[in-house]
């Protein structure tokens, strides 16, 4: 008897969406009760990657997702985070309901109304107690860029709160100060078809294969046989897959960039014509270079000479040249001139504005961008500056405010808040989608003085962080994917967050609540315009018209969808015309002309700084740290909600120590083991394996064991902390 092939159908006609969706999974062989009945499509909310999701939905609820196939940045694939993305929505520890610790210090659940009260009240009670320079914030880089420009309008314009700072300041301040000196703007300048456009591609600090996999997928799509350079002190992931791994001694990536400079000018290996017309101090930093030799060089990073000319080298034969960084460069004591050093390096052999080229910084969280453009922490809204008069009477006329309102000088930077918090200065803070007292460098010095507080707010999807745990008050908030947006990727491309679930229990939208703050504190009317994510998102287009972050072509929501999100700059006249592929993949200064009055880019440079904590007799280590694996996300605050994703990493957290230390040490494989630096002690278990050098350790940064060993030094320009070396030792811990 023939067997009757089943291939069940949803009621109607399927979408072309849904005729993918079931293909891709062999949906088509799956009862009728499993299939969506509807495909939502939104962008990921973990990294700046900025993949495309497409959400199953079934009676309304989110069961299943897939990667979009057809998302000009994705292409169809997911990391193991973004096929996780839905189980930290249904996780058992949600902020359900407000939470007030009552005068036993235990936390209590009351009403919206009491919550708002008890904010209104304490904070009201300090700045009238301390000053208005008592109270802070501190944001995130994972909300969506319209509550972000709604919490720092309503805080800074509103509640009269000066200072606020976001955690993009740990990952990506350093390159937004690097490209602002250097470009005259927060402008990286790459598209992702880079990856795929270059014959040389040169990985700084940065470990992609596990930190942004989607993106190495790119590079492995590259069809131009390319060169793979990988500078990094570990064997990293990406390094194992490189043509060539330079294992750099850590933190030695300034002066080797220097030292290439000096030999690509002395073998006439640069472009002098683009020199001339696009830049400005080459010939001083010309000079800088003189004095670091391939000798002097090879002496400080430990690689050889013939290492060096081999390099510089590579990149003089390559025709279309590319320089990425990440962590490695940007959380550094003196990341900004190492992130100059590279772009340095493309501007002089113009490496830059053409395909397959460029310095180009990888960004971290998932709307870090949005962060930067449109917070309104580190430079007023669009990319403006408080300092500038022309520029507050512009946004105080678009927004209809009292100009009076702008603060006419900048905020503190994160550390200078939490310092702020220990000197006793700041007595009330407000702490909005991040975890600071795991994240935060140097984490104990900062629990030790948190009870400096007079009051501490919360606002958080769980109830259950470090943070929250030490509130006053949490404010139970909605997640991704109970919201609605625009986050906006590390190549400026703006993509559009969808709701596909209810927030649970009485959580609200981060719009939702700062709109209720503004209602109780008074200053409603000063937000009457923003009635929604999607009437702010008008609200910053008018924002951002003439600047180099121009998104006035941009119709609606609907058009980011129907275009596979658009890169900024995307100016009005560019959004009446027809969609091209130019459109959709785009890089900056393909004309030569940057941000400056002069429209030249400027060579920046300065002489190396020592190592702030160098090794000696008692902590003989160099403690790096890093990214641990692609199945972990930053303090694990939603990657540990997953069952899958906790089976891909290890439940404890893990020091790796080279075969020879481990030898020495008398330290077995898997044995718990004691690291400290002059910070604190921690237990570890011992990975022995070759991919760190003799001399060093490393431990994955998301646990939160790491931050209480890291060193609280600080880069001069960004204010970014350096997290990624400080003098360990490590012993049994039997």
């Amino acid at each position: 008897m023939m067997k009757k092939n089943l291939i069940y159908q949803v009621d109607g006609p399927l979408t072309e969406e849904l005729e993918l969706a079931k293909s891709h999974l062999g949906l088509g062989h799956l009862p009728r009760r499993l299939l969506p009945d509807k495909i939502e499509r939104s962008i990921c909310g973990f990294c700046s990657t900025g993949c495309s999701l497409d959400i199953h939905m079934k009676e309304g609820k989110a069961v299943n997702l897939t990667p979009t196939l057809n998302y000009p940045v994705n292409l169809g694939n997911a990391c193991p985070k973004g096929w996780e993305a839905l189980p930290p929505l249904r996780a058992a520890d949600r902020a359900l309901y407000p939470l007030l610790r009552n005068k036993e210090g235990r936390l209590e659940r009351v009403s919206w109304p009491e919550a708002m009260t008890a904010l209104v009240d304490n904070f009201t009670r300090i700045q009238k107690t301390y000053g208005k320079e008592s109270l802070a914030f501190l944001s995130t880089g994972q909300i969506v860029t319209e509550e972000m420009a709604l919490l720092g309008a309503l805080a800074k314009f509103g509640m009269g709160i000066l200072h606020g700072d976001g955690n993009t300041r740990q990952c990506m301040a350093t390159a937004v100060t690097a490209y602002k000196q250097s470009f005259g703007f927060d402008a990286p300048p790459y598209t992702y078809r880079d990856f795929e456009e270059s014959d040389v591609l040169v990985f700084v600090g940065g470990n992609p294969c596990i930190a942004h996999p989607i993106l190495w997928q790119r590079v492995l799509m590259n069809r131009h046989n390319p060169e793979i350079i990988v500078l990094d002190p570990r064997k990293t992931e990406t390094a194992m897959d490189a043509t060539k791994h330079y294992a750099l001694n850590p933190k030695s990536d300034l002066v080797l960039f220097y030292g290439l400079a000096h030999i690509l000018i002395q073998k006439g290996w640069i472009d002098r014509d683009f020199i001339e017309r696009h830049t400005n101090h080459f010939s001083k930093f010309s000079n800088h270079v003189k004095s670091y030799t391939p000798d002097m060089v090879s002496q400080i990073s430990g690689l050889s000479v013939n290492e060096l000319y081999e390099f510089a080298t590579t990149i003089h034969q390559g025709k279309r040249v590319s320089f990425w960084w990440t962590m490695g460069i940007n959380q550094s004591y003196e990341g900004v001139r190492a992130a100059q050093a590279i772009i340095n390096i493309a501007l002089m052999t113009g490496s830059i504005g053409r395909p397959g080229t460029g310095a180009n910084s990888i960004t971290g969280q998932c709307n870090a961008m949005g962060s930067r453009l449109f917070s309104n922490t580190t430079n007023l809204l669009g990319g403006h500056d408080f300092l500038n008069g022309e520029d507050r009477r512009k946004i105080a006329k678009i927004l209809a405010i009292d100009e009076d309102s702008i603060p006419q000088k900048n905020s503190l930077a994160y550390d200078e808040i939490i310092e702020g918090v220990i000197g006793n200065e700041i007595k009330g803070l407000w702490v909005i989608a991040t975890n600071p007292i795991h994240s935060w460098i140097n984490q104990n010095q900062l629990r030790e003085y948190l009870h400096n507080l007079e009051f501490l707010v919360v606002q958080d999807m769980y109830h259950t962080t470090d943070t929250a745990q030490c509130a006053h008050l949490i404010l139970p908030a909605a997640a991704w994917g109970e919201k609605e947006g625009t986050f906006i990727n590390s190549e400026r491309r703006l993509g559009v967050v969808k709701k596909i679930a209810q927030p649970p229990g009485e959580a609200m939208t981060d719009f939702d609540i700062f709109k209720l703050i503004a209602r109780y504190w008074g200053c409603e009317r000063m937000f009457a315009q923003w009635t929604s994510p999607q009437a702010v998102f008008e609200i910053l287009k008018e924002i951002s018209r003439g600047r180099p972050c121009d998104i006035t072509g941009i119709r609606d929501y609907q058009m980011l969808e129907e275009r596979g999100g658009i890169q900024w700059p995307f100016l009005r006249e560019e959004g009446l015309r027809p969609a091209t592929t130019e459109m959709t993949e785009r890089r900056l200064f393909a004309d030569g002309r940057f941000y400056h009055e002069d429209q030249k880019a400027r060579f920046i440079f300065e002489k190396e700084k020592p190592i702030p904590e160098e090794v000696n007799e008692q902590y003989p280590f160099v403690l790096l740290t890093g990214r641990g694996t692609s199945s972990q996300w930053h303090t694990q605050t939603r990657t540990a909600k997953s069952a899958i994703l906790r089976k891909m990493y290890p439940e404890h957290v893990y020091v790796e120590i080279n075969p020879q230390d481990a030898t020495t040490l008398n330290i077995k494989q898997g044995e718990w083991v004691r690291v400290e630096t002059h910070r604190g002690r921690v237990k570890a278990k011992a990975i022995i394996t070759p991919i760190i050098k003799p001399g060093q350790i490393f431990m994955p940064m998301h646990y939160v064991e790491t931050n209480q060993l890291t060193l609280a030094i600080f880069d001069a320009y960004s204010r970014q902390p350096s997290y990624k070396i400080c003098a360990a030792k490590i012993t049994s811990a039997y």
